[in-house]
């Protein structure tokens, strides 16, 4: 018999389905919210809200898209954490509801594995172990992969993830949420004329908070000599932005590599689709011969492929859920 499960994802504000079988994602759907846009960041009682309205719908198209009737599951699989609770219970919640009326076992998953196991949904997968730069809007860490779902955890941020630096450095410079991709977006016209300092973080660590208010003090000194400098100069400073943040994740990706002698690395999370990033460490296989593994670009952003995957080797395990499991914000 086939493994054929169902994945919900709704830790923020993107509501998503996805069906595998036997490893294969069949279908993945994706409702964004944009509501948020009005308010410079994700309100989480709004979040809630609309993955409420969007989740029968979307869970309905996905099953649909993958020609499979709710009877015919295997599993059913869902994001436990880390996440916004409000967003995380709606889709807990209607997983339990399902699986319960058609007597369908559960599986909870955690996000961030979810993200790092994405590199095992397409050819050519990373040979183990591999390492992992994780880059998202709420975390970014090194993890040594050493084999599906066992993972090691080198390094993490002690403040403010790499996505949450472009997102408020962009706020800074008065662009609209989400900041990250119109940084992406202005920085390919720009030059890196601006130097902003690189933190110090002991061992594989980050820090992005003394980056970000570099920033700050940067765009006040320059706006009081000339209330225009942001307008005539928001290419090449989001060009300076985009490019030191890399560095700082491009450096310590580096010396993990060295340290661990491990000879493959893995980009992981929302912010592996920001152009800058893939070019950097697509250049730097080309050169070095380590091998760079990025997902295509719908794996890399909040999704229920990478939840479904998950799943399936945690099926495997047989390892299942009970109705008592309950989801948690932070990871």
């Amino acid at each position: 018999m086939p493994i054929i499960i169902l994945a919900i994802e709704s830790s923020c504000d993107d509501t998503s389905a996805s069906v595998i079988i036997d490893g294969q994602v069949c279908s993945n759907i994706i409702a964004s919210q944009n509501i948020h846009q009005l308010y410079g960041g994700v309100v989480p009682e709004l979040a809630s809200r609309d993955h409420e309205k969007n989740i029968i719908p979307v869970v309905d198209l996905a099953l649909k898209q993958a020609n499979i009737k709710t009877e015919q599951l295997s599993a059913i699989a869902f994001t436990a954490g880390p996440g916004l609770i409000g967003s995380l219970l709606v889709g807990v919640t209607f997983a339990k509801g399902l699986a319960l009326s058609h007597q369908i076992p559960l599986i909870e998953v955690n996000h961030l594995d979810a993200h790092i196991m994405a590199h095992l949904i397409d050819d050519p997968k990373p040979i183990f172990p591999f390492l992992c730069l994780l880059i998202s809007g709420g975390h970014t860490q090194i993890v040594l992969v050493k084999e599906p779902l066992v993972f090691e955890k080198l390094g993490e941020t002690s403040d403010d993830a790499a996505g949450e630096a472009f997102d408020k450095t962009a706020k800074l410079l008065g662009l609209e949420y989400p900041g990250g991709p119109l940084i992406d977006k202005y920085a390919k016209l720009g030059e890196v004329i601006y130097k902003f300092p690189i933190p110090s973080a002991p061992g594989f660590n980050f820090s992005f908070s003394g980056f970000k208010t570099s920033v700050l003090y940067f765009l006040q000194k320059e706006t009081r000599l000339n209330p225009s400098f942001i307008e005539h100069n928001l290419n090449n400073i989001c060009a300076s932005i985009q490019h030191t943040i890399i560095e700082i994740v491009f450096q310590k990706s580096i010396a993990a590599i060295k340290q661990t002698g491990v000879k493959s690395i893995a980009i992981a999370g929302g912010v592996a689709s920001n152009s800058g990033v893939r070019h950097k460490f697509t250049e730097y296989a080309k050169e070095s011969g380590i091998d760079v593994f990025i997902p295509q670009f719908q794996y890399c952003t909040d999704n229920a492929a990478m939840i479904a995957i998950t799943a399936n080797y945690l099926y495997l395990k047989e390892s299942f859920s009970d109705h008592s499991v309950v989801p948690f914000a932070k990871g």
